[in-house]
C-alpha cells in the first residue's frame, strides 16, 4: 500500500530533468536570447567601425602592379607614336612594346590595409615602402612633373642613339635644366642657357661641367660662358659647399640637334624606362622594311647617350604586363637580371641586353628565327 502510494506521488510529480522552473520545457528564455542578440549586434557594429577605420588609415607603402603595353610602331589616340618630319610612315605588322607599371600610393593617394592585403594575394603585385618610390615631401604634381621631364629626356636620347646608329651626325649641347632655389647659379643662369665653357674648359658633357666645378673649392668664383638667345655671355658664379662638395646649384640636361626631326607622342606615361624601346622604334621607322619580322617584342630599360641600357623598377610587373599584352619576347636590362630569374611568365622568352647594339641585334635575331641562341638572365 505504502509502496503504491509512493509510486503514485512520484508519478504525479515532474522528473528532475523536467522541472518547470528551469524553463527548458517551456522554450528559450526571451531575456537570454535578447542578451545574445544585443551582444551580436554590438560586435557587428564594432567590426563595421573597425573596418571603416582601417579603410581610412593611410599606410606608408606603395603598391606596384602590371600596366598596359604600348606599341611604339603603332598609334595612340589616332596619332602615330613616332612621327618623322616630312616622311610618311609605312604600316608595320610587328610590335615593339614599351611596358609600364601602375603605382597606387604616394602623395595624395595613400594605400590602406585592404590594398596591401589585396596585393599580397595577387602574385603580380609588389609592395614597396613609399620612400623607395617617391621623393620625400614631394607633392603629386611634382612627381608628375619629374616623370614627364624624365620621359621627354629619354625620348631625345633615344632619337640621338638611333640616328647615330644609322651613321648620322648628331650634335649635342649642355643646357641648364633648372637651378636650385637660393643657389648662386639661380641669380645668373636661366633655364635653357647653353653651357659653352666652365673656367675656360669646354662644357662637352654634364660630367665635364661637374669635374670643372669640383676642381675648385667653396668660395671660389667660377667663370662660365653661356649662349643665350644666340649670344655668348660671360657670367661668374661663386661655389658653395654642399655636403662637402663644391657646388653652384645648377641642374643640367643634354640637348640634341638631330639630322632627322623626330616627334614622340606617348600620352601620359612618365619616367625614363621606355628609352631603349623608343630607340628601337625610331631605328625601325627610319629604315626600310620591318625590323621585327612581324614578331611581338616587348622590353624596358633606360637609354644613355653612349647607348648603354640601364636598370629600371618594376621589372616583374612589366614581365607580367608584357605577357598579358601578347608579347612573345622581352628585352631586359642586364642589371635587372637578379629580379628576372624565377619570375618569367610561361611562354615569354627574356633576352638580356646591356646596350643598344645588343638590343638591335636581339631584335634582328628574333626576326630571323634564331632567338634561341640569345643571352638570357641565366646564361
Amino acid at each position: 500500500m505504502g509502496g503504491a502510494g509512493m509510486t503514485a506521488r512520484f508519478g504525479s510529480r515532474r522528473a528532475p530533468a523536467d522541472i518547470g522552473d528551469s524553463g527548458i520545457d517551456e522554450g528559450p528564455d526571451p531575456r537570454r536570447a535578447s542578451r545574445r542578440a544585443g551582444l551580436l549586434l554590438t560586435l557587428t557594429f564594432v567590426a563595421i567601425a573597425l573596418a571603416a577605420v582601417l579603410a581610412l588609415i593611410p599606410m606608408p607603402y606603395a603598391v606596384m602592379s602590371p600596366g598596359p603595353v604600348t606599341n611604339t610602331l603603332g598609334l595612340l589616340d589616332g596619332t602615330q607614336i613616332i612621327e618623322v618630319k616630312d616622311q610618311p610612315r609605312e604600316a608595320s605588322g610587328g610590335q615593339l612594346f614599351f611596358t609600364t607599371v601602375q603605382v597606387h600610393g604616394g602623395p595624395g593617394q595613400r594605400v590602406t590595409v585592404y590594398d596591401l592585403l589585396a596585393a599580397k594575394l595577387d602574385g603580380t603585385q609588389a609592395i614597396y615602402p613609399e620612400e623607395e618610390i617617391f621623393p620625400k615631401n614631394a607633392t603629386r604634381q611634382q612627381v608628375r612633373d619629374e616623370n614627364a621631364a624624365e620621359m621627354e629626356g629619354s625620348q631625345q636620347v633615344a632619337a640621338a642613339v638611333a640616328e647615330r646608329a644609322l651613321g648620322k651626325d648628331v650634335q649635342t649641347r649642355i643646357e641648364v635644366a633648372s637651378t636650385l632655389d637660393g643657389s648662386p647659379a639661380a641669380a645668373v643662369l636661366k633655364t635653357g642657357d647653353v653651357l659653352v665653357s666652365v673656367d675656360g674648359k669646354p662644357a662637352t658633357s654634364p660630367a665635364a661641367v661637374r669635374a670643372a666645378v669640383r676642381g675648385r673649392k667653396a668660395g671660389d668664383t667660377i667663370a662660365f660662358v653661356v649662349r643665350r638667345s644666340g649670344t655668348e655671355i660671360p657670367v661668374s658664379v661663386t661655389a658653395v659647399d654642399r655636403q662637402g662638395v663644391p657646388s653652384v646649384g645648377v641642374y643640367m640636361r643634354v640637348a640634341y640637334t638631330l639630322p632627322v626631326g623626330i616627334s614622340i607622342h606617348a600620352g601620359a606615361v612618365g619616367g625614363p624606362s621606355a628609352g631603349m624601346m623608343f630607340a628601337l622604334g625610331i631605328y625601325d621607322v627610319l629604315t626600310p622594311g620591318e625590323l621585327t619580322g612581324g614578331k611581338s617584342i616587348a622590353g624596358t630599360g633606360t637609354i644613355a647617350d653612349d647607348g648603354s641600357v640601364g636598370a629600371i623598377g618594376g621589372i616583374q610587373q612589366k614581365l607580367a604586363g608584357a605577357k598579358a599584352g601578347g608579347a612573345a619576347y622581352f628585352l631586359a636590362p642586364a642589371d635587372n637580371c637578379d629580379e628576372v630569374v624565377g619570375h618569367v611568365p610561361a611562354g615569354l622568352q627574356v633576352v638580356k641586353v646591356e646596350n643598344f647594339p645588343q638590343a638591335l641585334g636581339a631584335v634582328r635575331a628574333i626576326a630571323s628565327g634564331t632567338a634561341g641562341s640569345l643571352p638570357t638572365c641565366t646564361r
